[in-house]
């Protein structure tokens, strides 16, 4: 059983975010070949097309596909011999209050040293330019950026804590060990942004790995990781020319 759960993770790990973490080692390198960090860009949220329908048509796409790793994850966690799924990783919306507050106290625990972090990484010369948004932005562009913020956070959140979280304690691991794992994957597919956003990535997954450890919920890290990426996103969107950023 074992064995089989081991080749589990690393074929969703593959499917997933360990492929990004992959991608974004290559990205960092090739940015370390062309120069200092600091004088390169990581961009999120790209445009896939000068037409916007078609734009916003592979925007969806891109959203809905890279969800389809957290229904695999689901489905599997829903095999073992155990409570329902939505249950036992705390996504069952019992506590919408609870977990409401939980994951605000979590975003502002998280999100204002983490901006800090940002600035102090591009003073230093080891975080790249990070652009949330596209230049060119259409009606639906907020809306759109909503939607990804979202993404980015259930899939991150079931996937890093949830299921890796579940998985490594069925594989014997100790705490401290799996709490590693998880904030070290979670920092790992952010180098492509430079090494202060792993750093500060990797300390956010220590956090959200040590809550889900206490509490047994996802659904409040979903919320927070929503609210950060949203803010970057949407305030980069509707600020960045005020502020001279593009």
């Amino acid at each position: 059983m074992t064995r089989r759960l081991r080749a589990e993770v690393w074929i969703v790990l593959g499917l997933s975010l360990g492929q990004s973490a992959v991608y974004a080692v290559v990205s960092l390198i090739r940015k370390l070949s062309q120069g200092p960090l600091r004088d390169s860009t990581a961009t999120l949220n790209q445009s896939r097309d000068a037409v916007p329908w078609l734009d916003l048509t592979y925007q969806l796409l891109s959203i809905g596909f890279a969800l389809v790793p957290v229904a695999l994850v689901l489905y599997l966690l829903s095999l073992d011999e155990a409570p329902p799924v939505l249950k036992r990783l705390g996504l069952d919306g019992s506590q919408p209050l609870r977990d409401t507050l939980a994951g605000a106290a979590l975003a502002a625990v998280i999100g204002i040293p983490g901006l800090g972090l940002y600035f102090a990484g591009r003073e230093l010369g080891i975080t790249a330019e990070i652009v949330t948004s596209p230049e060119k932005l259409y009606w639906w562009s907020v809306l759109v950026l909503v939607l990804s913020a979202i993404q980015n956070a259930v899939l991150e959140e079931v996937i890093v804590v949830g299921y890796l979280m579940t998985r490594l304690k069925q594989f014997g691991w100790g705490l401290p060990a799996a709490i590693a794992a998880s904030a070290v994957l979670r920092g790992s597919y952010h180098l492509y942004q430079g090494f202060g956003p792993f750093l500060g990535n990797a300390v956010m997954g220590v956090v959200f790995a040590w809550w889900f450890h206490r509490t047994g919920r996802v659904l409040p890290l979903v919320i927070a990781h929503t609210i950060l990426d949203v803010v970057a996103f949407v305030g980069y969107a509707l600020l960045a020319d005020q502020l001279g950023l593009r």
